[in-house]
């Protein structure tokens, strides 16, 4: 299945993407589009024989709990709609408790890394096996970045991703700049990460940008794409020529000659990085590490026998199946614990770095703001530079329930119930945006224009 060199297609970047010349495929984040309603620019991609592939990331596989159902039909639904040859998703959990913990259910907002242990991987691959029995193409999984490790850790990242191959078939998205990122943030060596996993099984390659901040890399997809990360994307252009290469950019877009630069250079990085030899260490790594001042505690991770700790009930060192809920439950506690820390300032569990939990929970209320500010501008909009310092306050204290359309109607509740904002006609702007978005059916066409035109009264 050869995909070529593309571009993850965001609304912000509809034009220049469209634009751009020797552009095989995009990629789109499969929650943010409507099968009934596609995008033109979408349409006239598809057209002119463009792929498009849908990219989820709401799923949350490596959760404790088995993957929802409306969940796997709305990717199977994307991807029959768009044509697509595959659909891709991640080797994350984004939610924890419920009903499983007999706690409140959590939302990360965000992609978490899970335990690297051989239960984690047990529930990973009867999720992954449901996913892939929901879905009508295949699957491909993302390795992601993170900013803090897991206690006791069992297997490298090299070697988890070769045992969820081998038990499930399913395919691999290697994301380089996430490896670079975990090489900074965990001391996880990138080449070893590649000699280790089945490079064959890879259904294409992200390339993103980054930005390292007091020696901790930030994955941000807003910044260019750096040496480092086309170094990792060299040592593993050296061992595999990958069906698909990916640029990916969410935020704070460039012009698109930039855009199309950036492409060259990923084009010509793959071209030209056939021919670099594969070396132990991996030089341009080894530098780019020092540079950085990546931390080892990477060489602390040990490989344990599969069937250590469980009852095997098969070749794959599996739990049998009277200790499956068993599993689930003991990942489904852990992963609670870590999310209620990191988004109800709980205390950080045992064995985790403090420090690194608090950057990480930083990093969670501030992509929250980001994401509000982006699904309901209105916000913004109306307290103005306020915002950010609002939110900020209402999310340290206010976990998110349900996505980010729910967080957006909790944090203007919120702030109403308080009497904010101070300013009498913000207020009642605010008010009337609460409204018109909690009430069983949103207002008629007549009553939209009725308070538009109060409201430019109102301005004057």
């Amino acid at each position: 299945m050869e995909l070529g060199i593309g571009i993850g297609w965001r609304p912000e970047i509809a034009e220049a993407v469209e634009g751009l010349a020797d552009l095989d495929w995009v990629e789109v984040v499969a929650e943010n589009v409507c099968p009934g309603h596609l995008p033109d620019s979408l349409t006239r991609l598809r057209s002119r024989g463009v792929g498009i592939v849908p990219h989820g990331v709401s799923l949350g596989l490596g959760g404790a709990d088995r993957p929802s159902a409306q969940r796997l039909a709305a990717l199977a639904e994307r991807a029959e709609a768009l044509g697509s040859p595959l659909v891709t998703e991640h080797i994350a959990f984004v939610r924890a408790g419920g009903e499983l913990t007999a706690s409140p259910q959590l939302e990360a907002g965000h992609l978490l890394p899970v335990p690297r242990t051989w239960d984690a991987l047990a529930v990973l691959c009867e999720n992954v096996r449901i996913a892939q029995d929901s879905l009508p193409v295949p699957l491909a999984l993302e390795n992601i970045a993170a900013l803090f490790s897991w206690p006791d850790e069992e297997l490298s990242e090299g070697r988890f991703l070769a045992e969820l191959v081998e038990r499930t078939g399913v395919r691999l998205l290697i994301d380089v700049a996430n490896l670079h990122t975990n090489h900074v943030n965990r001391g996880e060596d990138p080449a070893k990460a590649l000699d280790e996993l089945p490079v064959e099984a890879i259904a294409y390659v992200h390339v993103a940008g980054g930005v390292e901040r007091d020696g901790v890399w930030h994955d941000t997809h807003s910044h260019p794409v750096t040496e480092p990360v086309l170094a990792v994307l060299r040592e593993l252009r050296s061992r595999v020529d990958p069906p698909g290469v990916l640029l990916e950019r969410d935020d704070d877009f460039p012009p698109a000659v930039e855009l199309a630069g950036e492409l060259r250079v990923i084009r010509e990085t793959v071209r030209l990085g056939a021919g670099t030899p594969v070396t132990a260490a991996g030089p341009a790594l080894a530098r780019a590490g020092t540079a950085s001042g990546a931390v080892t505690a990477g060489d602390r991770v040990t490989e344990a026998d599969p069937t250590s700790g469980a009852d095997s009930g098969s070749e794959t060192g599996e739990p049998a199946t009277a200790d499956r809920t068993a599993v689930r439950e003991r990942l489904g506690i852990a992963q609670a614990a870590l999310l209620s820390s990191l988004v109800a300032g709980t205390p950080a569990p045992e064995g985790f770095d403090p420090r690194r939990l608090r950057t990480q929970s930083r990093a969670l209320i501030a992509k929250r703001a980001s994401v509000v500010a982006r699904i309901a501008p209105e916000l913004p909009g109306i307290l103005g530079d306020g915002y950010r310092p609002a939110f900020v306050a209402y999310a340290k204290s206010r976990p998110m329930r349900s996505g980010y359309r729910r967080d957006a109607l909790d944090f203007a509740e919120g702030l109403l119930i308080a009497g904010q904002p101070a300013d009498e006609r913000a207020r009642r702007r605010l008010t009337r945006w609460w409204e018109e978005r909690v009430a069983p059916q949103p207002p008629r066409r007549t009553t939209r224009i009725v308070r538009a035109a109060r409201a430019a009264l109102v301005r004057r």
